[in-house]
């Protein structure tokens, strides 16, 4: 039986059991909603009865006139009630009970009225009148407790019908219910670890007897489309590489430019002023060198490595010192250019646990790009700031060059992607955001056409040590 045959069967049952539950829920209520409303005219009955009782001692024991008119204003009121309440007392009771009440309440009418008319008070007179009056609150009294105790059988009823329909529920949540889902489930579950083991790259089938229902064809489809890439896996692998190779070199290439550049640039000024620099200063040129050279071999790693990143070496910094080295370092390219920068750092700001190196390439990847966007003479502005609570170091980039439409702003972190045609590579921005992203902050960019780019980078603060007092 296929899952939705098997839901619609589930289905059925419950709703039949329900409406069967519903049918006999109606028809009590029905019938305690008319045994109560018997139940109240018939108590009120009785009250008159009894009080008809007492007004036959005071007539006959104490001669008062008035309580024989009292017992016939009583049996008035009471055959008023019978008459106006006979729809609700006779499916209560039947025909034949209520017309019985009737008929005893009229004898002892009857009764009463002789008396009242001719005044006796012999004892014959009394005992008829008094054992009327006894069968009239007897037989009263009697459907009043036969009522109760219909009414006390309904409830007990209804009880037993509730908890047989709760065990009935429970026994299909408990045995019937479970039966269905893990059929459902164990299928979709063998679906899921299919598709987990997919994406992965194991492209396994699923093994034993494929259900006939909805699941058995989805499994069926799942099977044959691992088969199908378990055959092209090979072909595929080789596919990226290929596709691969030629980016990641070009990429390779775009990216130690910088750094070559600058070599380049101290190694001329260098052999330029050698005569006139002391010990100290050629050294330090060296270490420049060396410095950059350190950068290209970082850089080619991180290129290399961009589909699986190397751990950072990380350690607390401050961040307005990494962005002056950078400035440092691409300060040829704005002074070529003709790029005014305008620093705005927070001197108060704490420090940043991070990988120097990696970050100083984050930045020279985004003020690269804001030179190679901006005009002779346009303004490049940095700034930093922290939070409130100093948890956190903010950097701003701001350039005022060309912009980016909304469109291509949407995929500039996405590899090899390229506004600059043959001429990038896609990676730098990239591998920025992969940078960021373990350093566990965020890099964000907005934009507007024919009037810049800002980047906005949120770095952890390193955590502050509380001072104690001795």
């Amino acid at each position: 039986m296929t899952i939705k045959r098997t839901l619609i069967l589930h289905g059925v049952i419950i709703i039949g059991l329900l409406a069967l539950m519903g049918m006999f829920a109606v028809h009590d209520v029905g019938t305690l909603t008319t045994s109560s409303r018997y139940m109240e005219i018939q108590e009120g009955l009785n009250a008159s009865f009894l009080q008809m009782r007492l007004y036959e001692k005071n007539y006959f024991l104490f001669k008062d006139d008035q309580a024989m008119r009292d017992i016939l204003s009583i049996i008035k009121a009471a055959g008023k009630t019978l008459d106006s309440f006979s729809d609700a007392m006779i499916p209560a009771i039947g025909e034949a009970k209520y017309q019985a009440l009737r008929n005893s309440l009229s004898q002892y009418e009857h009764e009463a009225q002789l008396i009242a008319e001719s005044g006796t008070r012999d004892v014959v007179a009394e005992t008829t009148l008094r054992e009327f009056g006894r069968r009239l609150l007897e037989l009263s009294t009697r459907l009043t407790r036969e009522e109760r105790a219909k009414i006390d059988k309904i409830i007990t009823k209804a009880k037993r019908g509730m908890l047989a329909s709760f065990l009935i529920f429970l026994v299909l949540a408990v045995f019937l219910t479970p039966l269905i889902y893990r059929r459902i489930f164990s299928s979709m579950k063998k679906v899921t670890m299919l598709a987990r083991d997919i994406s992965k790259g194991r492209f396994r089938i699923i093994d034993g007897k494929v259900p006939d229902d909805e699941m058995g064809t989805v499994i069926t489809a799942m099977n044959s489309m691992s088969q199908e890439l378990r055959l092209r896996e090979d072909e595929l692998v080789q596919s990226k590489k290929l596709g691969s190779l030629g980016v990641l070199t070009a990429g390779v290439a775009h990216e130690i430019t910088n750094p070559l550049n600058n070599i380049s640039m101290i190694a001329q000024t260098y052999q330029e002023m050698y005569d006139m620099l002391p010990r100290e200063k050629r050294i330090e040129f060296m270490d420049q060198v060396l410095s950059e050279c350190e950068r290209i071999r970082a850089i080619v790693v991180n290129l290399l490595d961009f589909a699986k990143p190397k751990v950072a070496s990380f350690s607390p910094g401050d961040i307005n010192e990494v962005i002056n080295r950078t400035l440092g370092l691409v300060q040829n390219m704005l002074d070529v250019s003709d790029i005014e920068v305008h620093l705005d750092l927070d001197s108060g700001i704490p420090t940043v646990n991070m990988d120097k190196h990696q970050i100083n390439q984050v930045f020279v990847n985004i003020i690269t790009n804001a030179i190679q966007a901006m005009k002779p003479g346009q303004d490049l502005t940095i700034r930093t700031t922290t939070t409130e609570k100093r948890d956190e170091v903010h950097i701003v980039i701001e350039d005022t060059g060309k912009g980016m439409s909304p469109e291509t702003l949407s995929h500039i972190f996405d590899p090899f992607f390229s506004t600059k045609g043959v001429d990038g590579t896609g990676l730098g921005l990239s591998v920025s955001y992969g940078i960021v992203k373990n350093h566990s902050g965020t890099i964000t960019a907005s934009s507007e056409v024919d009037k810049g780019t800002t980047f906005e980078i949120h770095l952890p603060a390193t955590p502050q040590m509380e001072d104690t007092d001795e």
